[in-house]
C-alpha cells in the first residue's frame, strides 16, 4: 500500500482549483476555505453546544467492522448530546456522532460560517452536516452514496484520513451493491487480502481550520487522532456519469441489496463476499500477468 502526502493551499482561485484539482479530481487540504474571520473558531466550544443543544437525544454509532452487511451501520445507543460531549472529552471512546444536523435544529450557527467557495458557487452551504468522534474511533472505509464531491473542515481536534480512487474499488474489496470494504486498511492482512498491497492513495491529517477536498466517489478512511468535530458541505458531482451513478445508489442499488438481504439474510452477505473476493483475485492475476 502507497500512500502519497496530499498537498496544501492556500488562496486558491476559482480557476486554478478548477482546473487542477476539481476537474482532475485531485484531493487536496484547503487552508482557507472557511474564513478565520468566521466567529465559530472563536465562539463555538463545548460549553457553548451544551448551552444551546445539551439536551437533545442523540444517536451514536461504534465500530462499523461489525455491519459488514449493512449500507449503513445501524446505532448502538442513545444519550443526551451534553453527555456526549462530556464522554469524549474524558478519554477515548469508540462513539461517534454520524450525520447529526445540529445546523438544522440551531440554524443560527450557520451565520457563524464565512466560506470562500473555490467552486464558484457550487458548494450547497445550505446543507451542512457535523461529524463528532472520540479519540480513537473511526469509520470504515467507504465512499459516498450520492458522489458528491465532499469539503470536510476541521473546527476541533486531530483527523487522519486515507483517500483512493475510485477506480481501486476492486483492490479495496468492495462489496457488490455496497459502498464499502470489508478490508481492514489500518492493519490490513495482507494473506488474507493480498490485493491491498497494490493500493496507492493519499493520506491526509487536517487540524482545526483545515478543509479536505474529497472528490466525487473517492474512498476515504478517516480515523480520529484525537477527539474533535468537523463540518462537511457538498457540491454536486460534477460529470454526467458520477451524477447518474449517485442517482443509482440511492434510487435502486441500495434498495436492491436491501430487498436481497431481507430475501436471503446471510447467503446474500456471503454471496457478496465471495464476489469481492473473486474480483480482487482476478486483478491480482492481471497484474502479475504483466
Amino acid at each position: 500500500m502507497q500512500l502519497k502526502k496530499t498537498e496544501r493551499v492556500s488562496g486558491i482561485s476559482v480557476a486554478d482549483f478548477t482546473a487542477n484539482y476539481l476537474n482532475k479530481g485531485v484531493p487536496v487540504i484547503l487552508e482557507d476555505f472557511v474564513s478565520k474571520d468566521s466567529p465559530a473558531f472563536t465562539k463555538w466550544s463545548y460549553d457553548y453546544f451544551k448551552e444551546i443543544a445539551g439536551d437533545t437525544v442523540i444517536s451514536l454509532h461504534g465500530k462499523e467492522d461489525s455491519s459488514n452487511d449493512r449500507a449503513s451501520s445501524a446505532p448502538v445507543t442513545k444519550m443526551k448530546f451534553g453527555e456526549y460531549l462530556d464522554l469524549i472529552e474524558k478519554g477515548p471512546t469508540d462513539l461517534r456522532i454520524f450525520l447529526f444536523n445540529l445546523m438544522k435544529i440551531k440554524p443560527e450557527l450557520n451565520h457563524d460560517l464565512i466560506y470562500n467557495d473555490v467552486t464558484g458557487g457550487r458548494v450547497l452551504q445550505w446543507l451542512p452536516f457535523i461529524f463528532w468522534g472520540g479519540e480513537g474511533s473511526s469509520t470504515r472505509n467507504h465512499y459516498d452514496i450520492d458522489m458528491s464531491h465532499v469539503f470536510i473542515t476541521q473546527y476541533k481536534g486531530i483527523k487522519r484520513v486515507w483517500l483512493f480512487p475510485l477506480e481501486q474499488s476492486v483492490l479495496l474489496y468492495k462489496l457488490p451493491f455496497n459502498f464499502h470494504s470489508i478490508a481492514n486498511i489500518k492493519n490490513p492482512d495482507y494473506e488474507k487480502f493480498p490485493a491491498l498491497k497494490l493500493l496507492d492513495g493519499y493520506e491526509a491529517e487536517i487540524h482545526p481550520g483545515d478543509t479536505l477536498y474529497m472528490p466525487s466517489g473517492w474512498w476515504h478512511y478517516i480515523q480520529y487522532v484525537t477527539e474533535g468535530y468537523s463540518i462537511s458541505v457538498r457540491a454536486l458531482p460534477s460529470s454526467p456519469m458520477d451524477k447518474w451513478r449517485g442517482f443509482r445508489n440511492l434510487v435502486i442499488t441500495r434498495h436492491f441489496d436491501n430487498t436481497m438481504r431481507k430475501i436471503f439474510k446471510d447467503k446474500w452477505y456471503h454471496y457478496k463476499i465471495e464476489q469481492a473476493n473473486k474480483r480482487a483475485e482476478s486483478a491480482l492475476k492481471k497484474v502479475k500477468a504483466l
